[in-house]
């Protein structure tokens, strides 16, 4: 069966790329809903998965009638006196989305039964996270509740832009539960698989297993809550889970893209119990933590890199944590091959499209200042003034709304283009024009065609 899967894969990328990187992954274990495949090394596994997921689902699914769960793990090699296979289990897949797990058994002991049981990715723990000054407070507060789940900062709400290592920090968290207190029942999930269980459960009547799944766990950790805005059912039944594991004094985690209170279509009373514990805060890492992160990976995946290709992807690659580890992907991949030498223009050329895109978006906050002003017929001086007559204010609140959408500017970064304000007047003027917005159509109105007047220029 497994010959079937691999000729099919070998017809759809090609013979050089099967070679490369699929001659050496076996099948180790097959049944009706997951395959378990071993590779020989990390850059494997992470190649794979970010570039054949597609087509290994799809010649799975064309085999076997039906799509698998793939779970990965990596072979160690075998010393003299053990033959040992050290296991790398994974997250089943969920609608298209994988989660890769490198772990060694020797590590954690029962990691393979528990996480795959949880839904824990073994990579994301506090060891592998990067903290920098855009995320220390929100891993201080991370570790705080795993060292006392239920007992400080519940519900924590993580929040902030995709890719910056929410899911990471929320998971690290789970881990880091697991380890001091193993009889802990931990469940991870997204807000999507929620809902698919969910809905499931209605159908097959079998509402009562699901609410035991959820509501019997001493740590629920809930991925995108931001996706439950609009299902109305569903933010009933999650309501009443809630409600429950708050009131047995158990730990809820909660992650979004934004913060409660910015989230549309989510119903006031989720809103109001999402902020009575911490909602903290991941913004965009500086250089020097891109930089380490950077470095952090090539030596997870024992690939060498000169220091200056990582300085090239550190300065031109400055928003999203993911965008950064696939471009350092493509390079390593490149390195492992070993064909020819890095160069500037090679790398300028791997890595244009992700450049491209990255550039296309910046927006600068002077950029921002500009437009406004020259729209409400204000000096330009007049955005970093003390001056507060509603002339001024509102433009001033405008443009700091406008700037915390397009950039990836830290709230301390805003406050101190606009004349050195703090974080707690960046954040007042966004709540303010956001409800604004809300109330009155012709503001809005106004609002956003300053938005795409910034995203023009």
């Amino acid at each position: 069966m497994w010959q079937n899967i691999t000729g099919l894969i070998k017809e759809r990328v090609g013979v050089s790329m099967f070679d490369r990187w699929f001659s050496r992954v076996g099948l180790e274990q097959m049944n009706d809903t997951r395959l378990i495949l071993s590779v020989p090394n990390a850059m494997h596994q992470y190649w794979i998965e970010d570039n054949y997921a597609p087509i290994l689902d799809g010649a799975v699914s064309d085999t076997l009638g039906g799509t698998r769960a793939i779970e990965f793990f990596i072979r160690k090699e075998a010393s003299s006196e053990e033959n040992q296979i050290a296991l790398a289990p994974r997250s089943p897949v969920s609608n298209g989305k994988r989660e890769s797990n490198n772990v060694s058994v020797a590590e954690v002991p029962t990691s393979r039964k528990a996480l795959l049981d949880c839904g824990l990715n073994s990579r994301f723990t506090f060891q592998s996270f990067v903290e920098g000054p855009n995320c220390a407070y929100s891993c201080a507060v991370a570790r705080a509740v795993a060292e006392k789940p239920g007992k400080v900062y519940n519900p924590l709400f993580l929040h902030g832009p995709v890719g910056l290592g929410k899911t990471h920090l929320m998971q690290a968290i789970g881990h880091e539960i697991l380890r001091l207190k193993p009889r802990k029942v931990v469940r991870y999930v997204t807000s999507e698989a929620f809902t698919n269980e969910y809905i499931e459960a209605l159908r097959k009547s079998s509402i009562s297993a699901f609410r035991n799944k959820y509501r019997k766990v001493d740590v629920l950790l809930i991925d995108d809550i931001q996706f439950l805005a609009g299902k109305d059912s569903t933010q009933e039944e999650f309501f009443h889970t809630f409600n429950e594991l708050f009131n047995s004094y158990k730990q809820v985690v909660l992650t979004s893209d934004r913060a409660p209170s910015d989230i549309r279509n989510l119903e006031s009373r989720l809103v109001s119990r999402f902020e009575w514990g911490l909602a903290a805060q991941i913004e965009s890492p500086d250089l020097e933590t891109r930089t380490a992160i950077l470095h952090q990976k090539a030596s997870e995946w024992a690939v060498q890199v000169d220091e200056w290709v990582l300085t090239f992807l550190a300065t031109n690659i400055r928003t999203n944590v993911r965008r950064l580890e696939g471009a350092l992907m493509r390079v390593a991949a490149h390195v492992s091959l070993g064909k020819t030498e890095m160069t500037p223009s090679l790398l300028e050329n791997m890595l244009r499209d992700i450049i491209e895109e990255t550039g296309s978006k910046a927006v600068t906050i002077d950029s921002i200042q500009k437009i406004v002003a020259e729209h409400f017929d204000i000096r330009l001086a007049d955005m970093t003034s003390r001056r507060r007559p509603k002339s001024i204010a509102q433009p001033r609140q405008i443009a700091m709304h406008i700037s915390r959408e397009l950039t990836k500017s830290s709230l301390k970064d805003i406050g101190e283009a606009f004349g050195g304000k703090d974080h707690g007047t960046v954040i007042h003027a966004c709540k303010t024009i956001t409800a604004m917005m809300a109330a009155n159509e012709e503001f809005r109105r106004t609002v956003s065609t300053l938005i795409e007047k910034v995203k023009r220029e």
